[in-house]
């Protein structure tokens, strides 16, 4: 805690540090596991993860929402942002849950493209038919059936 208060204020932007570490962004967790640990982590979803145990490997089968996941003490953020290849735009207040860094496929528009014959389409019906109902569409259904039917 002393090391970080005397690193923080003689960084040049001092100001800046002191409110990213007291903001409301900021939190030192302590939990009783690393299953744990991820699952909060997760839950969170933060821009950059810095993971320091003893095993860092080990948990980061366990990590799925962060925009870029830092194993170990000589993978700094700074690291990623600038030289390693990760990314330095990532996805913000707790996107990372549901989204990644800017990359290549940011700006490329998959699409999906479904072609069954009829055999493949009349052995799908029940399933589609029963989902279907449990969704409370029965037209969808429906609209199987009746291809079928023709």
């Amino acid at each position: 805690d002393a090391e970080v208060e005397a690193l923080a204020g003689t960084t040049g932007h001092a100001a800046r540090v002191g409110q990213a570490l007291t903001g409301p962004q900021s939190a030192i967790l302590v939990v009783d596991d690393l299953a744990t640990a991820a699952r909060y982590s997760d839950a969170y979803g933060p821009e950059h993860l810095s993971v320091q145990t003893a095993d860092p490997d080990a948990l980061l089968a366990h990590l799925h929402s962060a925009g870029a996941i830092f194993l170990g003490p000589h993978s700094p953020v700074s690291l990623g942002d600038y030289l390693a290849g990760s990314n330095h735009v990532l996805p913000t207040g707790g996107q990372a849950r549901f989204g990644s860094g800017l990359g290549a496929y940011t700006f490329l528009r998959p699409q999906q493209v479904v072609r069954y014959d009829a055999d493949a389409l009349r052995e799908a019906e029940p399933m589609i038919v029963a989902l279907s109902r449990a969704e409370d569409l029965p037209a969808h259904g429906d609209a199987v059936t009746a291809r079928l039917t023709r």
